[in-house]
């Protein structure tokens, strides 16, 4: 896999049947030749408290900055939380961000989200490129998956059955792996 671009891709959501868990899944499977979607679980990452780092950095900790840091980019799917993005997925972005040098910086990002709302993660997604000024990931803004209904987009089993949607990641994997590029 040395010559295949590795992104850590995560949700921000915890809930075992999470429609943007289920959105990583059909990403990690629609990734074009040449990338590799590395699925990681936020669930274990404890909230953040400096009394804690200044103990040493908890060990699911530990292994995120790696794996963010070993990656050439990062594809985060985030659900909305009162026009936000969870607390969950600030948390996790939080800890990687204070690493001495931080594994956040200069990281190219993709980004997606699904809701049951009408307005398809628009809000947590601009939120969330705020917080990418800090941390000075490199969001990647066109194209765009805002995925508005997505309880009637996937099947009782989380896999994605709208192929318009399906199609639409497929293109957006394909620009986002120009992005990356245009960082290695």
């Amino acid at each position: 896999m040395s010559n295949t671009m590795k992104i850590l891709g995560f949700a921000g959501s915890l809930r075992k049947e999470s429609f943007n868990k289920f959105l990583l899944n059909a990403a990690a499977e629609l990734a074009p030749s040449g990338m590799y979607i590395d699925k990681f679980d936020i669930i274990d990452i404890p909230l953040f408290n400096e009394d804690v780092e200044a103990q040493g950095i908890p060990g699911p900790v530990k292994i995120f900055r790696e794996k963010v840091q070993s990656s050439d980019g990062l594809l985060i799917v985030t659900p909305e939380y009162n026009y936000s993005i969870p607390g969950v997925l600030k948390n996790a972005i939080d800890w990687a961000s204070r690493a001495p040098n931080s594994p956040l910086s200069g990281k190219p990002l993709a980004i997606m989200g699904a809701t049951m709302g009408m307005g398809g993660t628009m809000k947590a997604q601009m939120h969330l490129r705020q917080v990418c000024v800090n941390t000075n990931l490199i969001p990647m803004n066109k194209p765009e998956i805002l995925i508005s209904a997505a309880h009637e987009k996937f099947d009782t089993n989380g896999k994605l059955t709208d192929e318009a949607i399906r199609e639409q990641i497929t293109k957006m994997l394909i620009s986002y792996k120009s992005w990356v590029e245009r960082f290695k």
